[in-house]
């Protein structure tokens, strides 16, 4: 069966050729493969007798992309981007000549009511990247103390209503488990005051965030990639890293800054053009950073 396109767009794309710039015959890592937008682009630049490794932890990303880019330079590996010496190691591939991190959801996954990453779906309240590892978030809503779900929710979604969140959800779960995307959504909302006027985002935006942050240890990943990528890449080559949430560019800028191994390429993120935002308005918090290997 043909899968129809993905339906993530990919952000900065254009800024991402310009930053990893790319060759033919290099060697390439996507590590967030996604709907494989970034991907099939850099694989067009690098050409037959290049390589693009796409990692990703949704297998249903890389069973996508095993279909549709047959016949690309493109080879998708079900994995986690701080993984990317052992995987490299398995492909006997010394170093690469570039490396490529999206951070965040892609537009499939939040488009898919299996998932529970999106509150618009009232689909079972999962939002594991990978849904054979980890605890699902409707175990960490149902489970974890009011004080240690505010905690939570402040931390990685810096939602200043947090506790009232929290007690809401305690409440909630007392009368019935909190099961559905929806569910938590209504029980958030109900917490958060009303705004006159119109507002940017659903109030029940940083919550859910924050849970799929937890949920995949998004930041111990990030932390622990930041570490070793450097070490996989040949000497000039670039790691281009767009974040989406103000702790992983804090993570990104800050080893960009001290890490010996890597040299700044660009001293402020570049971010998305307002033609893009208007055309992808999920870009708009995004922040491209790019460093090269000393």
């Amino acid at each position: 069966m043909t899968l129809p396109p993905s339906a993530h767009k990919p952000v900065m794309l254009r800024e991402v050729l310009q930053w990893l710039a790319p060759s033919p015959g290099s060697v390439l890592v996507d590590g967030t493969l996604g709907g494989g937008g970034h991907a099939r682009a850099l694989a067009e630049q690098v050409g037959p007798r290049g390589l693009v490794i796409g990692i990703d932890r949704d297998p249903h990303a890389i069973q996508a992309a095993q279909q549709r880019f047959s016949g690309l330079p493109i080879l998708p590996i079900h994995g986690n981007f701080c993984d990317l010496p052992e995987i490299l190691a398995q492909l006997q591939i010394a170093a690469v000549d570039g490396v490529l991190l999206d951070l965040g959801v892609s537009s499939d996954q939040l488009a898919d009511p299996h998932r529970g990453f999106s509150f618009a779906c009232d689909g079972p309240l999962d939002m594991r990247f990978d849904p054979l590892c980890g605890e699902p978030a409707r175990r960490l809503v149902n489970k974890l103390s009011p004080e240690r779900l505010a905690d939570l929710i402040y931390r990685y979604g810096q939602e200043r209503y947090s506790r009232q969140i929290a007690r809401a959800i305690a409440q909630q779960r007392r009368r019935k488990p909190i099961e559905t995307a929806l569910e938590l959504a209504e029980v958030v909302r109900s917490a958060v005051p009303s705004v006159r006027g119109r507002q940017r985002i659903d109030p029940a935006t940083k919550t859910f965030q924050a849970l799929r942050i937890a949920v995949n240890d998004e930041l111990k990943s990030l932390q622990i990639a930041l570490k070793r990528i450097p070490e996989c890449m040949r000497s000039q080559a670039r790691l281009v890293i767009i974040s989406f949430h103000s702790l992983e560019d804090r993570e990104v800028k800050q080893a960009f800054r001290t890490d010996h191994r890597l040299k700044l390429l660009t001293p402020r993120p570049i971010t998305p053009s307002p033609e893009e935002i208007e055309l992808n308005p999920r870009a708009r918090s995004a922040k491209l950073r790019a460093a090269a290997r000393a």
